[in-house]
């Protein structure tokens, strides 16, 4: 795609904007058919059997140019960025005025305004109870888990401010505590990213982000609320889903009911940014976008994530 013109920036500052603080990425399998819903159509989804790899990035941010926020990314899936792939994001929740309003109309993102609440309870660590995927295929268990560590239990309720988004969110997560911490290697990651095809931003935009981090494979967190649904699961009870539960809606265009979709699909792997620091470029328009909708790109690509799985 050619490059029309750079978008100017404000409200931030002169970019690059600086982010610093703590994210976990949650990958998942999504029914491809669901999340080809909201490509536009000028992209092509990446996808296998039937499924593609979406998930959702939860970010505790201590410094930023909107001061200390959270966010939580929901990504339908992926999209090709040749010679590479991109992850395509189909909702971006904040809590912060400011982050919103930047991200609407600066990087073309599908932001919302949320409550974010977080409890953490520390307690016994019961017998060794072993974490799936990969994780235990390299050991991490064995060599940095032991009977008399605790267990940390922190969970984060998102819960969205327009009464239009039904979104209440429950995240889960239990992480033993051994007594001395293991952070996890240190990387850096070169994210060129996609955004825009929104109804405040209707423009295909690109934007470069720059993450250095300590990587650390964690146990997936448990989803669980009141997600959104279509009309005809309104009569159907929030439950909690784990990692085998597979929740599927009928309306491919409803994109409420995708993110219902992706939250309670199925977690193959979470990784924990440990000492994050997040570079992201001003975005540059790349072409005026047919298939406008409340979406937004936000690229991973393949062969970083290749290093871990």
């Amino acid at each position: 795609m050619e490059v029309v013109k750079e978008k100017p920036s404000s409200g931030y500052g002169k970019p690059p904007w600086i982010f610093r603080g703590s994210a976990l990425y949650q990958l998942h399998l999504v029914k491809a058919e669901k999340a080809q819903a909201c490509i536009p159509k000028e992209l092509k989804l990446v996808e296998a059997f039937g499924y593609t790899l979406g998930g959702f990035f939860l970010a505790s941010y201590e410094d930023s140019p909107a001061g200390v926020f959270d966010e939580l990314v929901v990504i339908a899936g992926l999209v090709w960025n040749r010679p590479t792939s991109c992850a395509w994001a189909t909702k971006v929740y904040v809590n912060s005025d400011e982050a919103c309003n930047h991200g609407r109309k600066e990087v073309g993102l599908p932001s919302q305004m949320a409550r974010f609440s977080k409890t953490i309870e520390a307690i016994s660590r019961q017998p060794r109870e072993r974490m799936s995927g990969f994780s235990n295929i390299i050991g991490i268990n064995d060599i940095f888990c032991n009977p008399k560590d605790h267990m940390n239990v922190q969970v984060t309720n998102v819960k969205c401010v327009d009464q239009a988004d039904s979104c209440n969110i429950s995240l889960t997560s239990s992480v033993a505590v051994p007594a001395l911490s293991w952070m996890g290697p240190a990387i850096k990651m070169s994210l060129p990213s996609f955004s825009g095809a929104t109804v405040y931003n209707p423009n295909l935009l690109k934007y470069s982000c720059q993450i250095e981090c300590r990587v650390q494979p964690v146990q997936p967190m448990k989803v669980s609320g009141a997600m959104p649904l279509t009309n005809g699961d309104k009569d159907q009870p929030s439950e909690d889903h784990g990692a085998n539960n597979h929740v599927v809606g009928d309306d491919q265009n409803d994109r409420q009911n995708l993110i219902n979709n992706v939250m309670l699909s199925k977690p193959i792997l979470a990784l924990k940014f440990n000492q994050m620091r997040m570079q992201v470029e001003a975005p540059i328009v790349l072409s005026q976008c047919s298939n406008s909708t409340e979406t937004s790109v936000s690229s991973v690509p393949l062969s970083n994530i290749e290093r871990f799985v």
